[in-house]
């Protein structure tokens, strides 16, 4: 079963990830460890580029 909760925050458009979002992911996967659900991938979207998270290495 894939649940998905998209979210909308408003950047800079430098698609770039921060620490703070690096930070949250991990938090991110390690709570969804704890409670059964694993987390995908996390998307920051800006400038008409994206950049992947999962793909990057930190998922």
């Amino acid at each position: 079963m894939i649940i998905s909760k998209p979210y909308l925050l408003l950047s800079s458009g430098d698609p770039s990830p921060s620490q703070e979002d690096i930070h949250v992911t991990r938090r991110l996967v390690e709570s969804g460890k704890i409670i059964g659900i694993d987390l995908l991938d996390h998307l920051i979207i800006g400038d008409q580029k994206f950049v992947s998270l999962k793909e990057k290495g930190y998922l």
